[in-house]
C-alpha cells in the first residue's frame, strides 16, 4: 500500500498506551469501585464521538452496567447529519437533555470528544460533576489545546474532567497526508478510543476479580447459552441502565 495508515495507527496506539498507563489504571480502578458499589458507567459522545458509546454498550465481552447517553440529534442516524454539528455547539441543549438522568456519586461518567471544544460534551461533564460522579474525559490534548472553547462556559472538556485520557489523535483527527491533497485523510480517534476503553474495561474486570467479585460481563448472544447468561445479568440492572 502507498499509505501507512495502519503502521501509523499502531505507532500512535503504542505511544499512547505507554504514555497513559497511570491514567488508564486510574480509570479502571474508578470503574471497578463504581461497580463494586453497585454504581454504573455512563458514556457520552456526540456525533462520531458517540461511536465509542456504542462500542461499550450491550457488547459481547463488555460490561452490563454501561448506561449510554444518547441525546436526540447528536447521533449519526439523524438527517441531515450536519444537524449533529449544529446541536453539539448549541449552548444549553445537552444540559437540558441530561438533567433528568439520575447520575449518582457512585457512578463514573466517561465523556468522549476529540476536540473537546463544543458545548455538548462540556455540559454533560459539568452535569455529571454536579451529581457527584467522577468524570473521565477521553480527548486529544494536542487538538483541544490548539482550539478555543465554543461553549459559553468558557471551558474545553479536558478543563472540567476529574481525569483526562489523551488519545493521541492529531489536530483535526485525520492521519494520512497525501501529496497533492491539502486535507489529510483517514481519522484515527475511533480506532484509538475503542482500544483504550476496552483496555480500561478489561483492567476493571481484573481488579474486580482480585477483590473476589465476578464482573458482570456480557456473553455473545450468538454462542449457545448467551441469551440466558445475558438475561440473568441484565435483570439486575433493569430500570437503571438506559437501554434496558
Amino acid at each position: 500500500m502507498r499509505t501507512r495508515y495502519i503502521p501509523e495507527v499502531l505507532r500512535l496506539l503504542q505511544a499512547t498506551y505507554e504514555r497513559q498507563q497511570e491514567q488508564l489504571q486510574t480509570a479502571a480502578t474508578w470503574i471497578a469501585d463504581a461497580l463494586q458499589a453497585d454504581g454504573l458507567l455512563y458514556v457520552f459522545g456526540a456525533s462520531h464521538a458517540g461511536v465509542i458509546t456504542e462500542e461499550l454498550t450491550y457488547r459481547a465481552g463488555g460490561l452490563v452496567p454501561v448506561s449510554p447517553i444518547f441525546i436526540p440529534g447528536l447521533t449519526c442516524d439523524v438527517r441531515p447529519i450536519t444537524l449533529t454539528s449544529a446541536l453539539e455547539r448549541l449552548d444549553g441543549y445537552a444540559a437540558e437533555a441530561v438533567k433528568h438522568i439520575p447520575i449518582s456519586p457512585r457512578d463514573v461518567v466517561l465523556v468522549h470528544s476529540v476536540s473537546g471544544r463544543n458545548a455538548a460534551p462540556v455540559e454533560v461533564a459539568l452535569y455529571a460533576k454536579q451529581c457527584g460522579a467522577k468524570v473521565i474525559a477521553l480527548t486529544s490534548l494536542e487538538y483541544s489545546r490548539s482550539v478555543t472553547p465554543r461553549s459559553r462556559t468558557g471551558y474545553r472538556l479536558f478543563e472540567v474532567a476529574d481525569l483526562v485520557i489523551d488519545n493521541g489523535a492529531p489536530r483535526g483527527d485525520a492521519l494520512v497526508h497525501l501529496d497533492g491533497l491539502a486535507q489529510p485523510v483517514a481519522p484515527v480517534s475511533t480506532v484509538l478510543g475503542a482500544a483504550l476503553v476496552n483496555a480500561i474495561v478489561a483492567e476493571a474486570c481484573a481488579i474486580l476479580l482480585e477483590r473476589g467479585i465476578t464482573p458482570p460481563v456480557l456473553m455473545s448472544a450468538n454462542l449457545e447459552g448467551g441469551d440466558a447468561h445475558n438475561a440473568r445479568l441484565m435483570e439486575r440492572y433493569k430500570g437503571r441502565v438506559l437501554y434496558l
